[in-house]
Formats: structure tokens, sequence, C-alpha cells
């Protein structure tokens, strides 16, 4: 369980205790660890923006374990200071929109990066409506990235190939999916009910937004160089292969479901061709040897089917996706016992057909199997077998995670 304390309040921009929340619309929470160089300088601008559009609004640091004095530095400026046990990113925003008395969140990385002097543009949108306003760096979107910003594998490779991915997948229309600054309204965020703890917690938000048929739109900002004086909590590799880990997992189609039926349909063709007899594509000729490979394929394309059931089941179980309506329906027809009696069934029949195999074997002394009638019994037997073997299981897998559901 996430663990929030209050550290202190007090300033201009706090909220006195005991105030309603409703009083005030706008939260702008930064995550913070050892972020004493480039803090100041962030919630200046903050306060110049409140100041220069008269909002009602808080100042939030999320702190996640700062050694070096940003508790205090944040607290003599005015802004309401939020300890976050939990490490990580997504922990720290985590707890500070948990924290949040504003009904609307902006938020941004506290290493003055991101102009939080430029914030009112995302107020105004979540004013007129959207559930989350995200801001762009990427050019294609209209944004800037400054000299020395990001660095070239991010902004040439990792930011936009993910994007790209990111849009693909899950259909979304939003360009720049790592933005740190972006605008929410805070309970339509809460009511997703984000998980991770980490980078990808930027993801989550995004995706599951997505999903849920969120209104969401882009503002163009422009990046500036970090004020850092130290190596930024990014790691471009490790995050970056988080990021992409993460939508796939949240996506089994892609990850499980349209690989599994392009080899399971690769294989059932080879199967079908083969099965009559050798074939030959010019001087080359295929045989008992491409039948098995081809039953081999076969067999891996279902258990990789079957793993997109597990893990679309497991991120439902878990939050992480939504309830499938197709999933939902197939399981009030399929059941475990009818899939234990399509097991038995598929073990049956291909062990009354490798019966058959090895009768014809006899009829050849039960010497070396080459006969390639033989071979064309015992691998479409031992296929069948193989697979009510897995059906079975599968289905009792199946049952245990619809258990979890309900």
């Amino acid at each position: 369980m996430l663990e929030i304390v209050i550290v202190q309040e007090r300033g201009p921009d706090a909220v006195r205790a005991g105030e309603e929340h409703d009083s005030v619309e706008l939260s702008v929470v930064m995550p913070c660890l050892n972020e004493a160089v480039t803090l100041p300088a962030c919630i200046r601008k903050a306060q110049q923006a409140i100041r220069e559009h008269g909002l009602s609004a808080e100042i939030l640091i999320a702190d996640n374990g700062s050694t070096d004095g940003s508790q205090q530095l944040a607290t003599e400026l005015g802004a309401r200071v939020v300890a976050v046990a939990e490490r990580g990113y997504g922990a720290a925003l985590a707890g500070g929109i948990a924290a949040a008395r504003g009904r609307f969140v902006i938020m941004a990385d506290a290493d003055d990066s991101y102009d939080f002097s430029e914030l009112y543009p995302f107020l105004e949108k979540l004013r007129a409506g959207d559930d989350l306003v995200m801001g762009c760096r990427l050019p294609s979107g209209g944004g800037r990235i400054l000299p020395g910003a990001m660095p070239f594998k991010n902004r040439v490779f990792g930011n936009p190939v993910l994007s790209r991915i990111g849009r693909a997948v899950f259909r979304s229309n939003v360009t720049d999916f790592h933005c740190g600054m972006r605008g929410f309204r805070r309970q339509a965020i809460l009511d997703l009910d984000l998980r991770t703890t980490g980078m990808e917690y930027a993801s989550e938000m995004v995706i599951k937004a997505t999903l849920r048929g969120a209104r969401i739109s882009e503002i163009p900002i422009t990046l500036h160089k970090d004020g850092r004086d130290r190596r930024p909590h990014l790691r471009p590799w490790r995050d970056g292969w988080r990021h992409l880990r993460f939508m796939l997992l949240m996506s089994p189609r892609w990850l499980f479901l349209l690989p599994g039926l392009l080899l399971m349909l690769t294989g059932a063709a080879g199967i079908a061709w083969l099965l009559p007899g050798p074939r030959y594509v010019g001087r080359i000729g295929f045989d008992t040897t491409t039948l098995l490979v081809a039953a081999m394929v076969f067999l891996v394309g279902f258990q990789v089917v079957i793993y997109a059931v597990f893990a679309r089941m497991f991120a439902i179980t878990e939050g992480l996706l939504q309830p499938d309506p197709v999933l939902t329906r197939a399981s009030r027809v399929i059941s475990l016992e009818g899939g234990i009696v399509v097991g038995l069934v598929l073990f049956a029949g291909g062990f009354v057909l490798l019966a058959y195999a090895v009768w014809a074997w006899g009829q050849y002394g039960f010497g070396s199997v080459s006969a390639s009638f033989v071979q064309r019994l015992a691998i479409p037997a031992l296929t069948s077998m193989v697979l009510g073997i897995q059906v079975v299981f599968s289905s009792f897998f199946v049952s245990t995670l619809a258990l979890a559901r309900r």
C-alpha cells in the first residue's frame, strides 16, 4: 500500500487546514528526488502563473526521499510537501495525486526542463471538459526540443518510436506518449486505478485513459535543457524497455494472439499441404520431416494463443484492463467441463490414430520407421494428443483465473 505523509504546509499557495478541497481548483504536482538545484525555479514559475491568472491553486511536492534539503526549500517557498515512502517515479506521482486537493492536476518534472509558467493553457482545456491534456515535445506534434534538452537516441528513436507503437497498438491520438508535463481531471485519473510505480506510469496513464474512452487533447510545448548538476534519474535503455514491455503486456492481442494465430495458420497450412504425400517446389522436396516441423509450429501457435487468454484475464483481474465483452461471452459458453471434454476427445482421437500407426508399423515388421505412410499417421496422431493435453490443462488454468475475477 502506498504510504503518504504530509510533512508541512505553509505559505501563500498552501491550503489552510480544514479548508474544503472544492475551494482549490488546481494542484500543481512535482515529483521530487534530490532536486534542490532546480526545484526553487520550478516553484517560482508555477507561483508566477498562479498569480498572473488569479488561480485558486496549490503547489504540491511529492518527495520520494530527498536527502539534499529539497523539502525545506519547498516549504520555505510556500509549497506543500508530501513524503512518499515507496520509491519510483510512478509511486511519487501517485502519492502526489492522491494527496492533491485540486479538482484539476498539472504535473511536470522538477528539473526545470518544463516551464511551469506556461501551465494556463492546460487548465483552459481542462475547464473546457478534457479529462487528460498532454504536452507534446515532438516536432511532429508542433513541439520543440531545445539543443541539449534530450539525448539523440531519445529524440530520434526512443520517444518517437515508442509513441508510434502506442498509437498503433492502442489506437491513440497522442503524439508524445511520454511527455512529463500533462494536466488532468484528478478524479478521472484516480478512476483509472494506475498500478505501476516506475517510469512506465506515464505510459499506463495514457493507455488506460485511451482504453476507457477519456477525452484527451494535446498542447505543443518546449522542452528545455534541465538545470541539474548531476545525471538525470532517467536511464534511456532500461526505462525505454520498461515502457515497451508495459505496452506489450497491456496488449495481449499484439503480443500473443496475432503471432499465435499466424503460427497456427502457418502450421495448419503446412500439415494440410503435406498430409496427402511428398511435395516438390522445383528441385526441393518436402516430406515427413517438414510435416513434423509444421505440426510443431501449429502446437506452438496454439500455446501462444492460450497465453493471450491467460494474459487478458490476468490483466482484467489485476485492474490493468477493462473487462472484455468477447471474453465474457466466451466464458459463458465455454466451461471447464466443455474444455475437458474437447481435450479428451482430441487426445482419444490421436491415441486411436497412433494405435493404427503402430499396427501399420507392424505390417513392416516393426523395423526402421522409414515408411512415409506410417509417419504421416504418427505425426498427426501425436499432434492431436499433445493438443488435447494442452486444452485440458489450459481449461483448468482459465477456470482458476475466472474464479479470481468473480
